[in-house]
């Protein structure tokens, strides 16, 4: 989801309270213990939930308080408890603040007691489940990241397009989806003009172009891709009827951004939104979207607007996917900016009603049967 910060202090509105939260679940009742590490997971489990809680589950959900997580689950009206925090960018911090985490999130997994534990690659989770024995599910959908270095999840599920080879699980124990992850909530998406926070962007002539930055804190990250977005800011600044909205993925990174590109901003041709803003209705209201990550390059794949990666990691099966079929263009080289951007305005088509896919429904059913059998 493409966001930005807000005032952290809202986060801990629907903060819920453990105790309330464990006396209401009746005998027999299968919990699930979820954790949102990251952006992308508060929309991508939403429905998730939703489906597990109406077939008579109970779902606990803790949230990092990092990357927008706790102000996105906060717009969706999520509710979640805040643990943790992110830690810094050396490793000797990650690794400490991994096992903090992990410690912190202790107290309240065993007052759960769930029997099931489920995140979409979240490692202090995978800790604490294999220190006290509840099974694990992960979701992935980049086989190239670091998620199994300290313990391994007892089932993984992926999309059909990586190959079981990439997995770091036994065959048997790995399960699949057709499609993306974004298939789980996007159908979902309805457009809503009054979400952009006074952007403006209803029936401009600009060419709107959507930019998310390159994660420069994750182990993924690569020098290249800075270049590379460097390039497109340099290249997008020399066109009048560009318009840029910027999302960085924290403060720090914003500043750097507006103080080496200050012009732009004085002019307005770049825009930094000064609250969260639901991503999907900025990607849907702009004409294209270049993202250093992968998260909102599939979301604006999955709702059909052309999308650039400048992301210059290992690139993994889905991304590889999407651009052999068109849905995504891979820019490798600052010479390719001007040659591979195409700057016009699209034609936006209706939406119909709303509808689920069936990757939603295969991903439940995946938990559910794990769940009915037990480990």
């Amino acid at each position: 989801m493409g966001e930005h910060l807000i005032n952290s202090d809202v986060a801990a509105e629907r903060s819920l309270p453990m105790s309330a939260s464990v006396s209401r679940i009746a005998e027999g009742t299968r919990r699930i213990w979820i954790d949102l590490d990251n952006s992308p997971h508060v929309p991508f489990f939403l429905p998730i939930i939703e489906k597990l809680e109406q077939s008579g589950c109970s779902v606990f959900v803790t949230a990092r308080d990092c990357f927008q997580v706790c102000e996105l689950a906060d717009l969706l009206e999520l509710r979640y408890k805040r643990v943790g925090r992110h830690y810094g960018k050396k490793t000797i911090w990650k690794v400490t603040g991994l096992g903090w985490r992990a410690m912190q999130l202790l107290p309240s997994v065993l007052r759960f007691r769930p029997h099931l534990a489920l995140s979409h690659g979240s490692r202090s989770q995978l800790i604490v489940a294999n220190l006290l024995g509840i099974p694990s599910v992960t979701i992935a959908d980049y086989e190239f990241a670091k998620i199994w270095m300290l313990v391994r999840p007892t089932w993984v599920i992926t999309p059909d397009v990586i190959p079981d080879e990439g997995v770091h699980r036994s065959k048997e124990h790995i399960l699949k989806y057709s499609g993306i992850k974004e298939d789980v909530y996007v159908p979902r998406f309805r457009p809503d003009p009054s979400s952009l926070g006074g952007l403006q962007l209803e029936g401009s002539s600009d060419v709107i172009v959507v930019i998310r930055p390159p994660a420069t804190e994750a182990h993924y990250h690569r020098p290249e891709s800075d270049k590379l977005f460097a390039a497109v800011l340099d290249y997008l600044g020399t066109k009048s009827q560009v318009r840029m909205i910027l999302l960085p993925r924290n403060e720090h990174q914003a500043t750097e951004i507006r103080l080496r590109w200050k012009p732009l901003f004085e002019t307005r041709q770049i825009q930094i939104p000064s609250h969260v803003i639901d991503g999907l209705n900025l990607i849907w209201h702009s004409d294209l979207v270049i993202s250093g990550g992968g998260t909102m390059n599939r979301e604006a794949a999955a709702l059909a607007v052309p999308v650039y990666s400048i992301f210059r990691g290992t690139i993994g099966a889905v991304d590889r996917y999407l651009a052999s079929v068109g849905r995504l263009t891979l820019i490798e080289r600052p010479d390719e900016v001007p040659d591979k951007l195409v700057l016009t305005k699209r034609n936006r088509s209706p939406f119909g009603e709303q509808r689920e896919t069936r990757t939603l429904d295969t991903i439940v059913n995946h938990v559910q049967a794990i769940l009915k059998e037990g480990h």
